[in-house]
């Protein structure tokens, strides 16, 4: 089993920032899907935060990724001497955290399926991620259309079909902003990147997903930051 200690001059130093503070590691905002879920999550919620960017593709990436968590991934969520290393698990954390924020819906059925989409999205949809990496600034119209990743697009549009008729009153996916939104925003800054085109009802709900105060922040510092990864900025 792998430890979850920090190196100890780090946990020095966010100890000394204060015990009770959040600290999140993330990566590129342009790039990294999974660090935009959490950090949706907290900003969208008025949590307060730290926050810590280790840029991809530089040669000390995976060692400066190791100073906080053992398994050598972002984001990383640290609370005093916690150590919280996937992206579903911060989030529940959150939400057990401030159950007066209500994170997930109040509703038990509603609660129940935001929980099974959000784990499909953590577990699946495989060929749409490899096919249509996200990458805010760039713009791939019709590219990475593969048989598998279409098929990946219309299961996330039956998702939002059903959630949205069913719990969301055509809002958001469960009226309310709540982690199923934060979820699937990476996915809304790939349909855009991509060109993919959508039902109106759904292109209405990606609009309104990047409009939300807490993603359309994300996506202004994605836009300005300075750091990119070659390999990202072109499609082959």
């Amino acid at each position: 089993m792998q430890s979850t200690e920090l190196d100890p001059t780090l946990a020095q130093t966010l100890s000394d920032a204060g015990k009770n503070q959040l600290t999140l590691v993330i990566a590129n905002k342009n790039y990294s899907s999974w660090s935009m879920r959490p950090w949706v999550v907290l900003k969208a919620f008025g949590i307060p935060f730290r926050e810590i960017q280790v840029n991809l593709g530089q040669p000390g990436t995976a060692d400066d990724i190791a100073r906080y968590s053992a398994a050598g991934r972002v984001p990383v969520l640290l609370h005093g001497e916690i150590t919280i290393w996937d992206s579903l698990a911060i989030c529940e954390y959150l939400a057990e955290q401030f159950p007066e924020k209500h994170l997930w819906p109040t509703n038990v059925a509603a609660r129940a399926t935001a929980r099974s989409i959000c784990a499909e999205m953590h577990s699946g949809f495989g060929d749409l991620r490899q096919a249509m990496w996200m990458n805010i600034r760039a713009r791939f119209p019709g590219k990475g259309r593969t048989p598998g990743a279409q098929g990946d697009i219309g299961r996330i549009s039956e998702i939002w079909e059903d959630c949205l008729s069913q719990f969301g009153h055509h809002e958001y996916l469960f009226g309310a902003f709540s982690v199923a939104d934060a979820y699937f925003a990476p996915v809304v800054m790939r349909f855009a990147t991509y060109g993919v085109t959508l039902a109106p009802a759904l292109q209405a709900y990606c609009e309104r997903v990047t409009a939300h105060p807490a993603v359309a922040e994300w996506i202004a510092a994605a836009l300005t930051e300075p750091f990119a990864v070659a390999k990202y900025d072109t499609y082959p």
